[in-house]
């Protein structure tokens, strides 16, 4: 039975996890948090692709066979990298401007991100190729990271640093936000709340995470790999301290275990 292996700079990717839970429950995965040297944001391209492949290489060690680097920023920087080391398919991360440029209603869409990413050439042709006849403003989610991985998802710290990232983007006329960075999503009640504080009640967001999760199922077919494991379940596995990883995988837990009682 195949396993899936998902990294990323820290618990962010559980996002990730969430969604591929959704749609293959059955399956076994291993998580790697790389806290001890979270955010990547700052980090070199280099320093980068220097943790994504020892992780990759730990992860295939205990048997990894798909790899969902769940991180837009070690996407950009390393997936390329990986590819070209390792027999293994990687599905990375994208922001969704596709989708927030076909569904604009005022034709201004908005992308948070981390600074890597948005500099990254992966963004940069994505932007090309579907921003064409819309507008992009684009804004770091300063601070969004360290809430996350401090286990900040509400209350007025949380409510203070969104604001300033996501304002600016409103302002702008962005109707539809992308979420480019797996940890955001942890923010979404948040920044939901700042937007209606704000007046803008019709603002919609968009987590690429679903159509990760598509994608994983869609290669796991393509190379004849099957996960349904009667056992199943997760391993989380961390360079840092595991507290706020394993505190934010039981809120995904618990929302499983919801889903399946309904």
């Amino acid at each position: 039975m195949a396993v899936i292996g998902i990294m990323d700079s820290g618990a962010g990717g559980l996002s990730v996890l969430r969604e591929l839970r959704r749609v293959l429950p059955r399956a076994r995965y291993l998580y790697y948090s790389d806290n001890a040297w979270c955010p990547y944001g700052d980090k070199s391209a280099e320093f980068i692709r220097e943790r994504c492949t020892a992780i990759t290489k730990e992860l295939s060690g205990r048997g990894a066979e798909v790899m969902v680097v769940a991180c837009n920023t070690a996407t950009a920087a390393a997936i390329a990298h990986l590819r070209a080391q390792f027999a293994l398919p990687f599905v990375g991360m994208e922001p969704a401007v596709k989708p927030a440029a076909l569904g604009t209603k005022s034709g201004v869409i908005g992308v948070l991100a981390t600074a890597g990413t948005l500099k990254a050439s992966k963004y940069l042709i994505t932007k090309g190729l579907y921003g064409s006849g819309v507008r992009i403003a684009e804004h770091v989610g300063s601070g969004f990271v360290e809430l996350v991985e401090n286990d900040i998802l509400e209350g007025p710290e949380a409510e203070k640093v969104c604001e300033a990232s996501l304002l600016p983007l409103l302002e702008a006329g962005a109707d539809i936000i992308v979420l480019g960075c797996t940890h955001y999503p942890f923010l979404l009640g948040t920044l939901q709340k700042v937007a209606r504080q704000r007046g803008y009640d019709g603002v919609r967001f968009i987590d690429p995470a679903p159509a990760v999760a598509r994608r994983t199922v869609q290669i796991l077919s393509e190379k004849g790999l099957s996960v349904e494991d009667a056992q199943g379940g997760t391993e989380l596995l961390s360079s840092g301290p595991d507290q706020t990883l394993r505190k934010l995988y039981s809120l995904i837990d618990k929302e499983d275990r919801a889903r399946e009682d309904a």
